[in-house]
């Protein structure tokens, strides 16, 4: 077979004198030269005195781009360790690089790789050790998660099974019992004694036909008990699960999926104004509205009982039949939240918006500061491009002092929400409260009702015949 139909092999560097389809594999590289060289072409570089002194040989190398330096066009010989590039000569000696750790090629080649050579065992090391740490860390926090659910479960489970089985079984022997006197009667020839027998019997059917397998434990102190003890551990086994789930959640996804703020319980409504047909409940965590009484509107304030700064966090459900504003804004401005300062997401009709305050010095003036409310529209990446984001039910507000920033979710469930946007805010202006704005919808609406009581699903919460809600705080 002829050697022309053997593929070459390119990682191997071909002489560039060779001429024709027989070059032969170089023997080194000369840098001034830029070119490659076999053991016969590179003869003359060898017994040249001229050229063994002035043109460096390197092991045989695919040349990428010019030996030369760009700014001096000599030949590149050293290697800079503080700015990691080739230099000539001049820019070892005269440049900007005269103060910085040179070393020839050769030296840096050796160096730097046995700094790679250490740095890639160290990474070794480190994987190892990291891995290590996530075993004992992450996933044996959700191992425990899940092992504390399942003994959890189990405790509950066998409490029932064995309480109840103990009350189907005594049911189970009248059953037992009646089988036994029918037959026993049934045996008996002599007429006497099988009426004398009779009226025994009768009773031992009347209790197994009144036998009903799925009534659960019998009535009484027994019963009582047990039904304390599951509620006390169905509600640690509750909490066992979302812990559980939320750690997985968390294991997953970390950055969005972290841990939800402590509930506020104490936050209630503060009408600044209500309009004719609205009304307060005594907990004043609902607001009712009849709008077909006429313009419907209300802005109230968000206040906490406790003697503690402003709330970090609350949750708002609000009715799909009402347009709304939630955020935070100026107390002096409430009757017109408009004109600022605000910040806030804003539903009108079935668009999303944001509310932000910009302002601006001025020397000339006496208060020396101005400010503008602009709205700007919010979007989400559909299935075709830019679309209307989705009007969302329940809001929670996240306030972050530290930030001076204020984030909206679109919140569905215990652990799962979305972000919808989150707001810069000065960090100079401190006269903002948390508020809820609702305002009636072109379309006719009837009977609602705004209510703010995260604790409960909403319809618990809400009559039948009233489809409205809206509710706020955590």
């Amino acid at each position: 077979m002829s050697d022309k139909n053997i593929p070459e092999d390119p990682r191997v560097i071909l002489c560039d004198m060779c001429t024709g389809e027989d070059r032969k594999p170089a023997r080194k590289t000369c840098m001034k030269c830029e070119i490659s060289m076999c053991v016969q072409h590179l003869q003359a570089h060898l017994t040249t005195p001229v050229l063994l002194q002035t043109h460096p040989l390197t092991e045989p190398m695919a040349l990428c781009g010019s030996t030369k330096c760009p700014q001096h066009g000599k030949l590149l010989e050293y290697y800079c360790l503080d700015d990691l590039t080739c230099v000539c000569v001049s820019c070892a000696i005269e440049d900007r690089h005269r103060v910085h750790n040179m070393k020839t090629f050769s030296t840096a080649h050796r160096e730097l790789k046995e700094k790679l050579d250490a740095e890639q065992r160290a990474l070794q090391t480190e994987e190892n050790l990291s891995l290590e740490k996530w075993k004992k860390s992450e996933r044996e926090k959700v191992v425990r998660s899940g092992v504390r659910l399942m003994e959890a479960v189990t405790l509950l489970r066998d409490a029932a099974l064995t309480a109840v089985q103990s009350s189907v079984s005594a049911r189970t022997q009248l059953i037992t019992t009646s089988k036994s006197s029918m037959q026993a009667a049934q045996k008996e020839e002599d007429t006497f004694r099988f009426l004398q027998m009779y009226s025994q019997v009768f009773h031992d059917v009347e209790k197994a036909k009144a036998v009903d397998l799925r009534r659960g434990l019998e009535p009484g102190s027994e019963r009582d008990k047990l039904l304390q003890e599951m509620r006390q551990n169905g509600e640690k086994m509750l909490k066992q699960a979302g812990d559980f789930w939320g750690s997985l959640l968390t294991l997953v996804n970390p950055e969005d999926q972290q841990e939800l703020p402590a509930a506020w319980s104490d936050l209630t409504f503060h009408p600044q104004t209500l309009a004719t047909g609205m009304s307060l409940s005594k907990d004043k965590r609902k607001v009712f509205h009849a709008s077909w009484l006429g313009q419907c509107s209300a802005t109230l304030l968000i206040r906490s009982t406790r003697a503690a700064p402003e709330p970090q966090s609350w949750m708002v459900s609000l009715s799909r039949d009402s347009d709304w504003t939630v955020g935070l804004c100026d107390k002096e401005q409430m009757n017109n939240i408009r004109l600022g300062p605000v910040y806030g997401l804003c539903c009108e009709g079935n668009q999303l918006s944001s509310l932000t305050t910009e302002w601006e010095e001025y020397d000339d003036r006496p208060l020396g500061t101005s400010h503008r409310v602009s709205s700007t529209p919010i979007t989400h990446q559909g299935n075709h491009g830019a679309e209307v984001a989705p009007r969302p039910e329940v809001v929670e507000v996240v306030q972050d002092f530290g930030s001076s920033s204020l984030s909206f979710f679109s919140r569905s469930g215990r652990c799962l929400r979305d972000k919808k946007i989150t707001i810069k805010m000065d960090p100079k202006k401190q006269n903002l409260a948390p508020f809820v704005q609702i305002t009636k919808k072109k379309a006719p609406i009837s009977h609602k009702e705004t209510i703010l009581n995260p604790f409960q699903p909403p319809s618990s919460q809400v009559p039948k015949h009233m489809s409205g809600k809206s509710k706020p705080i955590k």
